[in-house]
C-alpha cells in the first residue's frame, strides 16, 4: 500500500438513510471485539479474510489472501444464516453481559480443511492453495483456489465440513494446479492466479488476475476444464500477458487490463476492478463479444491514464511544499484510486474497495462519465486518505471505522461487508436514519479543548511605536492558513487596553467581519493580555503559527506565550467510564433528563437507547440535539468501539442513527466547567471550612534519619527503622501528631505521593497562621517539604470559588472530572458498576498519574479518585501555589500522560499583591 496524506472528510447530518463520510461499521464478524485481531483462528475467529460473498442470508468467506496478511488459513468459511445473529439496525438489544452483542458469527461449515483448527495447504479435489474470492447465489459456491490456478465450483450448497467441489476450471483435473497448462500463452480452458469470481444469472465470471483478462462462461459449467466463452481485457483468449507486473507496457486503454482482481455485476452493468491501471472499469451491458471496450473509467479521468491516486488528472495543483511536494486540493482525491480491489453494485449505488488508500469509496448513483467524483468515503479517519500510524504499525491501530487495504465487499440488502484482512475482521456498515457527525461522541466536561496563545504587552507606551501580530503561516498553500496581519500605531496618550481592545476589534471583524478564519480574540485587560483561541477544537489548532514585531527604536514590549498556539487536545478520545455528550440530529423527539439521585441511570430516556459495542448505556439525559451518557467500564479490552443510538419516535416509528467510532485510551480528562466559549469558568469549590497546610515526604528512607515536623513550637518525630519506605515514615508522623490531644491541628495523609496533610481542628479564620515547618539532620537522606509556611485558606468547604469569594495562594481547591480512566487499589476496582454510583468509601486513585498547571504553575495534586455516590466522575484535590498571582480568570488544567483537560478559568486574589479581583474576563 502506499502512503500520502490528503485532507478529506465529508461530515455532515443526512435526513435519510444512507452512508456518510467517518461512520463506523456497526458490527464485526470473526473477532470478539473490533479491535480483538486475534491470530489463533478456529470457527469463531477468522484470519486474513479476503473475498466474501452473500446470498439467500447465507455468508461465505475466504479465510486467505495473496497480500501478506497474516494468518493464512486456506479454508472457505459457510455461515448459513449470518442474520440471524446480525442484530437489524432498529432492534432492541437486550440488556446483558455479554462484551459485545455486535461481535457476532460462528461458522457452520469449513471447507479446504478437515476442521476449523487446521490451515494446510492442498492441491485436491478437498483442498486449496490461498484462495482469495468466493461467489454464490444461494444454490452453488465458486472459489477462486488462487495458487494452484483454478477455480472450484460446488454444484449444492455444502452440507458437511471438507465436502469435495464438484468441478474445476483452468485445470484438467483436482490433481493439477500448473499455470496457463504450463506453458506461457494462455489458452481458452486456461488460469494463471485468479483472484475473482462472480456468479449472475446462469453466467460465471473470473477474473484471471495474472493474464490481465476477465473470462466470461455463457451457462455456469458442468465439466472439468470447460472453456470460457469470451474473454475482455485481451484481444482473444491467446493473446500473451507478461509473467510479472513489472514487465507489463503501462498502457492502459479502453479494451485493456493490467492485473484485474474482481469482476462483479448488478445483472445489467459488469464491473471490474483494474488493479494496475488503479481504475474501476463499467461497461453499460454484460459484453457478449472478445476484447469489447469498457464504457466508463472511475479513478482516472480518461481510458488513456493509470497512475495510482492521479490528482494531476483531476485539479490544477495549489503549489509544493517545504519538502518538494506537490499538494492539489482535498476533493481531488474523491475522484482517485490506488490498487482498487473491489468494486460492486446493489443496483442503485456503486461501492468501491480502495484497497491502496485504506477505504470504500461510495458513489450513490451508479457513474456514468469517466472520472466521477466518490460521493460518500467510507473507512477513513481525520485526514488521512492511507491509514498509516508509523513504522513499527504500518497499517495503523484498528478501529471500527477503518480499514486496512479492503479486499472486498458483499450486500445483504441493508448491510455492506467489508474484509479487511490486516486487522483479521469482517466489518458490517449499515446506513442509518439519523447521523452522528464524525467525532460526534466527546468527553461530556471538556467537549471541546482549544489550542490558545498570549501575547503580553508591557514596556513603555511612546507616540507612533508600531506592532505587528502576524498570524498563519507565510509559506502554506490554502488561502485560510496563509499569514494574516494585524497593526496597531500608539496614540498619544494612549493605554495598553486600548491596544488590546484595538486588536481584538480587528481580528474578530476582519475577513468581510467573519472574523480571521483560524483564530479568535479575547482580552485579559488585568494582565494587558491577548488572548488567541483556535476557532478548530483539538490539536490541529496546536499548528497555527503567531508573532510579533515592532516599529524600530519601539518601547512598547509584545510578548508572546510560544511560537504556535498550543494546548488544543481531542475530547473525542475517551476513557472507559466517562460521562460524554453525543452531538448529533433529531436524536429525540423531546428533552428529558433521569431523576435526580436516581441508581443506577436508566437505560432508556425519552424512547432513547444508546449502544456502545452493543452494550446498552446508562444516560443521564436526552435532547433533540445531545444525548448525555456513560461509556461502559467493560470497553477497556479495546482501543475503539462502535456507538450508536436507537430512537423510538412518539409516533411509534423506530429509526436508529449510522454508527460512529469512539476511540478508547486508557484516560483523557476533562473538568467541570459552565457552558460557553473556552476557556470557561470552572466549577471550582473550596477544600474545607478549616485551615490547612501540607507537608512532602520525599528522599530514601534511610535507616536512624529522623524526620521531625515542627507545629509553631512543638516538634513531632519519627525515627527511621530497618526496612522502612516513605509511607511508614509518613504514617509514624501522622500517629505522632494525631497522639497529642492537645495539638491545635489533626494530620492524614493525602490520596497520592508521600504527603502529610495538616488541618486545623478549629472551623473557620481562627484556624489560619499556625506555623508548620521542618527539620532533618544534614546528612539525612530523608527529605521534609512544608509547601504552606503556616496553615491557611479556611473557607466555607464546598463552596463555590467565585469573584467575591476568591482563591487564594496555598489553597486547597476541588475540581470535578472525568475519563481518568481506571482505578487502583484492586479492592477499588471491585465496585466499579457502569451506570451505578460508585460505593467504595476508601482512597482509590487513577492507574494514571494526575498533575496540574494553575496559571502555569504547578498546583500540587494532593488526592484524585472517583467520587463516592457519583457515576463516572472524579474529585481532585489542588493545592495552588503560595505565589499564584492574583486574577479573576485564572487559567488551570489537569493532566494524565500526554493528555491534558480543557483549560477552565477561575479568580484568585493575591492579598501580597494589593490589587482587588475584578471583572469577569478570559485567561490569561
Amino acid at each position: 500500500m502506499r502512503v500520502f496524506v490528503g485532507s478529506l472528510l465529508i461530515a455532515g447530518l443526512c435526513s435519510a438513510a444512507d452512508f456518510f463520510s467517518g461512520m463506523a461499521a456497526r458490527a464485526v464478524i470473526g473477532q470478539r471485539t473490533f479491535t480483538a485481531q486475534q491470530p489463533v483462528s478456529d470457527d469463531a475467529v477468522i484470519g486474513a479474510a479476503s473475498g466474501i460473498a452473500f446470498a439467500n442470508g447465507m455468508l461465505v468467506v475466504v479465510d486467505d489472501n495473496r497480500v501478506s496478511a497474516l494468518p493464512r488459513n486456506n479454508r472457505i468459511l459457510i455461515y448459513r444464516n449470518i442474520r440471524s445473529v446480525l442484530p437489524d439496525p432498529t432492534q432492541e438489544l437486550p440488556i446483558s453481559e455479554v462484551r459485545c452483542q455486535v461481535c457476532v458469527g460462528k461458522a457452520d461449515l469449513v471447507l479446504g480443511q478437515a476442521d476449523f483448527s487446521k490451515n494446510e495447504v492442498n492441491l485436491s479435489q478437498r483442498g486449496m492453495q490461498h484462495p482469495t474470492a468466493v461467489a454464490t447465489d444461494g444454490r452453488i459456491i465458486a472459489v477462486a483456489d488462487t495458487d494452484n490456478n483454478r477455480v472450484l465450483i460446488w454444484r449444492s450448497i455444502p452440507t458437511v465440513n471438507n465436502q469435495p467441489a464438484d468441478i474445476v476450471l483452468g485445470q484438467p483435473d483436482f490433481t493439477t494446479g500448473k499455470a496457463n497448462e504450463g506453458g506461457q500463452l494462455p489458452t481458452q480452458r486456461s488460469l494463471r492466479g485468479p483472484q475473482g469470481i462472480w456468479i449472475q444469472g446462469n453466467k460465471l465470471f473470473v477474473a484471471d488476475t495474472s493474464n490481465d483478462r476477465v473470462l466470461i462462461w455463457r451457462n455456469i459449467p458442468t465439466q472439468n476444464y470447460q472453456p470460457a466463452d469470451v474473454v475482455l481485457g485481451q484481444s482473444s483468449f491467446t493473446a500473451h500477458a507478461p509473467q510479472d507486473l513489472s514487465a507489463s507496457s503501462f498502457q492502459p486503454k479502453a479494451e485493456k487490463m493490467l492485473t484485474p482482481v474482481s469482476v462483479s455485476s448488478d445483472g445489467t452493468k459488469l464491473f471490474v476492478s483494474d488493479l494496475g491501471y488503479n481504475r474501476v472499469l463499467i461497461w453499460n451491458s454484460i459484453p457478449d463479444s472478445n476484447g469489447a471496450a469498457a464504457d466508463v473509467v472511475v479513478g482516472q479521468p480518461n481510458m488513456e491514464s493509470g497512475d495510482a491516486n492521479n490528482a494531476k488528472g483531476f485539479c490544477a495543483d495549489r503549489g509544493t511544499t517545504k519538502d518538494n511536494f506537490t499538494t492539489y486540493p482535498a476533493d481531488c482525491y474523491q475522484s482517485t484510486m490506488d490498487f482498487p480491489r473491489y468494486a460492486l453494485s446493489d443496483g442503485k449505488r456503486l461501492f468501491i474497495a480502495d484497497g491502496g488508500n485504506d477505504r470504500i469509496l461510495v458513489y450513490n448513483t451508479i457513474p456514468t462519465r469517466n472520472g466521477q467524483k466518490a460521493d460518500v468515503i467510507v473507512g477513513q479517519i481525520a485526514s488521512n486518505l492511507n491509514q498509516v500510524s508509523d513504522s513499527a504499525n504500518p497499517l495503523g491501530r484498528a478501529s471500527s471505522d477503518s480499514v486496512a487495504a479492503p479486499m472486498a465487499l458483499a450486500w445483504d440488502g441493508e448491510n455492506l461487508y467489508v474484509s479487511d484482512p490486516f486487522r483479521r475482521r469482517i466489518l458490517v456498515f449499515t446506513p442509518g436514519e439519523v447521523n452522528v457527525p464524525y467525532t460526534g461522541v466527546r468527553n461530556m466536561f471538556s467537549k471541546d479543548v482549544f489550542a490558545i496563545g498570549t501575547i503580553t504587552f508591557g514596556g513603555t507606551l511612546k507616540e507612533n511605536d508600531e506592532v505587528t501580530l502576524k498570524i498563519g503561516d507565510s509559506a502554506a498553500t490554502e488561502d485560510n492558513k496563509k499569514e494574516r496581519q494585524y497593526k496597531y500605531k500608539v496614540l498619544k496618550d494612549d493605554s495598553f487596553e486600548n491596544i488590546v481592545n484595538a486588536l481584538v476589534l480587528q481580528i474578530n471583524s476582519s475577513n468581510s467581519g467573519a472574523g480571521d478564519p483560524q483564530i479568535f480574540a479575547t482580552p485579559n485587560l488585568l494582565f494587558n493580555t491577548l488572548v488567541l483561541t483556535s476557532r478548530v477544537s483539538g490539536a490541529e489548532g496546536n499548528s497555527i503559527a503567531y508573532s510579533t514585531t515592532l516599529s524600530d527604536a519601539a518601547t512598547l514590549v509584545a510578548t508572546t506565550g510560544g511560537a504556535t498556539l498550543s494546548g488544543g487536545q481531542d475530547a473525542a478520545k475517551i476513557a472507559p467510564g466517562t460521562l460524554v455528550t453525543i452531538l448529533g440530529d433529531n436524536l429525540s423527539d423531546e428533552t428529558v433528563s433521569a431523576p435526580e439521585g436516581i441508581n443506577p441511570l436508566p437505560k432508556e430516556l425519552g424512547g432513547v437507547q444508546v449502544y456502545f459495542d452493543g452494550i446498552r448505556a446508562p444516560i443521564l439525559m436526552v435532547s433533540p440535539t445531545e444525548i448525555r451518557a456513560q461509556v461502559p467500564w467493560e470497553v477497556n479490552d479495546a482501543n475503539s468501539i462502535s456507538a450508536y443510538v436507537r430512537i423510538k419516535r412518539k409516533s411509534g416509528l423506530v429509526v436508529s442513527t449510522a454508527a460512529v467510532a469512539v476511540p478508547i485510551i486508557p484516560q483523557n480528562p476533562g473538568i467541570l466547567a459552565e457552558d460557553g466559549t473556552d476557556p470557561r469558568p470552572g466549577i471550582v469549590t473550596h477544600f474545607s471550612s478549616n485551615a490547612t497546610a501540607t507537608v512532602s515526604v520525599d528522599g530514601t528512607a534511610n535507616p536512624g534519619d529522623v524526620a521531625v515536623v515542627v507545629i509553631e513550637d512543638r516538634e513531632y518525630s519519627y525515627t527511621v527503622k530497618e526496612n522502612d519506605t516513605l509511607e511508614n515514615i509518613l504514617n509514624g508522623l501522622v500517629a505522632a501528631i494525631n497522639a497529642n490531644p492537645e495539638e491545635k491541628v489533626e494530620a492524614f495523609t493525602a490520596g497520592v505521593f508521600t504527603r502529610l496533610r495538616l488541618r486545623a481542628k478549629v472551623a473557620g479564620p481562627e484556624g489560619n497562621g499556625i506555623k508548620v515547618s521542618t527539620k532533618v539532620a544534614e546528612s539525612a537522606q530523608v527529605i521534609l517539604t512544608a509547601t504552606n509556611s503556616e496553615t491557611c485558606c479556611a473557607n466555607s468547604g464546598g463552596s463555590r470559588v467565585t469573584i467575591d469569594n476568591p482563591a487564594l495562594p496555598g489553597e486547597t481547591i476541588v475540581v470535578l472530572a472525568t475519563g481518568l480512566g481506571l482505578v487502583n487499589p484492586q479492592e477499588a476496582v471491585f465496585p466499579l458498576a457502569t451506570g451505578f454510583k460508585y460505593t467504595y468509601e476508601g482512597i482509590n486513585r487513577p492507574n494514571e498519574f494526575v498533575s496540574s498547571l494553575a496559571a502555569a504553575k504547578t498546583a500540587n495534586v494532593l488526592y484524585s479518585g472517583l467520587a463516592p455516590g457519583l457515576v463516572g466522575i472524579y474529585e481532585v484535590h489542588l493545592e495552588l501555589n503560595s505565589d499564584i498571582p492574583t486574577n479573576p480568570a485564572t487559567q488551570l488544567t489537569i493532566a494524565q500522560d500526554i493528555y491534558v483537560s480543557n483549560i477552565i478559568t477561575f479568580p484568585v486574589f493575591n492579598p501580597r499583591e494589593g490589587t482587588t479581583v475584578t471583572g469577569t474576563v478570559q485567561g490569561q
